[in-house]
């Protein structure tokens, strides 16, 4: 039998070497490919970073723009005399198109919350039910065709207590049942985001209430007439129609009110023994709702601000979260 034994001469040797110099160099490509590709994931997320933040500097300037707006509408109507807020203002009726630099582009529009109804009327002083405005919504939700959640739903989720208020409410207990379970807030509502929350609450209901309600964050400021809904108008009075609704809204258009005399004088009106209680002409908060299309990203902002009796304008709160809230026809506002 003949054994054969390998060269492991200087051919040998040199071959390995070769091997381990490929295996080396592999391995430095991958290490050099990998820190490539990081480092191109840390430029992408910090030209990103950089993109969102500009878009923000921008939404911050256009909510400036309408803060502006706001006050010269309140200088305007000190001049005049006449302290009214109504739809037919500059800064109700369209959204502005601001044209940046670059072919991108800022939307701006201004939401009127005094014609709607306080969340936080609900309760007042020491856990106190507003009967009024509870019976203002119970109304609103009947002109909605909203049977799915109730008024005293809304009082229990923000009373002090945790006792329901009647068959029709909802506390911990029922709260609690969910999964995840959570609790009634017993405090005034912070969002109207927070109606999802309540007992009942469905996608559907909540896109038919969010129009007509807000959440402020003080008590008694009342309805706007001159811009509430038809709905909520239907939620001051118990047997005011649709069709009844509709027809003091066109009358609005024609012509707003300028003192609630005038308004509460309406035919629509006359046999409803209406009282001027939690109603005015004015608005105190508004929301400025912002989109800026900038370096192929979009960046929407929806800011709260409060304007004062001294016709300042303050911020109270910032959202990030909320999109499609440009409703308004566009108006291009020149550079000239």
């Amino acid at each position: 039998m003949t054994m054969h034994s390998y060269d492991s001469g200087p051919n040998t040797q040199q071959g390995v070497a070769l091997i381990m110099v490929l295996l080396a160099m592999a391995l430095v490509v991958m290490l050099a490919s990998g820190m490539s590709q990081q480092q191109n994931v840390r430029v992408f997320k910090a030209g990103h970073y950089l993109a969102q933040q500009q878009g923000q500097s921008i939404a911050l300037g256009a909510e400036a723009f309408a803060r502006q707006i706001l006050v010269r509408d309140f200088e305007e109507d000190k001049e005049d005399n006449l302290m009214v807020d109504s739809l037919d203002e500059f800064w109700a009726k369209n959204a502005a198109i601001l044209p940046l630099d670059n072919n991108g582009v800022a939307e701006v529009q201004i939401d009127d919350l005094g014609g709607r109804i306080n969340l936080n009327d609900l309760v007042i002083g020491k856990g106190q039910v507003d009967p009024i405005t509870k019976d203002r919504l119970a109304r609103l939700l009947v002109a909605l065709g909203i049977t799915g959640i109730s008024a005293d739903a809304l009082v229990d989720w923000v009373d002090p207590d945790d006792q329901t208020i009647s068959a029709y409410g909802a506390e911990d207990g029922q709260y609690l049942m969910a999964e995840p379970g959570y609790r009634a807030a017993n405090q005034p509502f912070v969002s109207v985001s927070e109606l999802r929350l309540i007992e009942g609450m469905t996608e559907e209901i909540y896109v038919a209430l969010r129009p007509h309600v807000t959440a402020l964050p003080v008590n008694g400021l009342g309805i706007n007439v001159n811009t509430a809904t038809a709905e909520v108008l239907m939620s001051l009075y118990d047997e005011l129609s649709s069709a009844q609704a509709e027809s003091i809204v066109e009358k609005r258009e024609e012509k707003r009110f300028e003192n609630l005399q005038d308004f509460l004088a309406l035919p629509e009106l006359a046999a409803s023994g209406l009282k001027p209680v939690g109603l005015g002409l004015q608005t105190r908060f508004f929301e400025v709702v912002s989109r800026i299309t900038y370096d192929n990203r979009v960046v929407n902002m929806v800011s709260t601000v409060f304007r004062n009796q001294e016709g300042i304008v303050r911020t109270v709160h910032r959202d990030t979260g909320q999109k499609n809230r440009i409703t308004k026809e566009p108006y291009t506002i020149s550079e000239g």
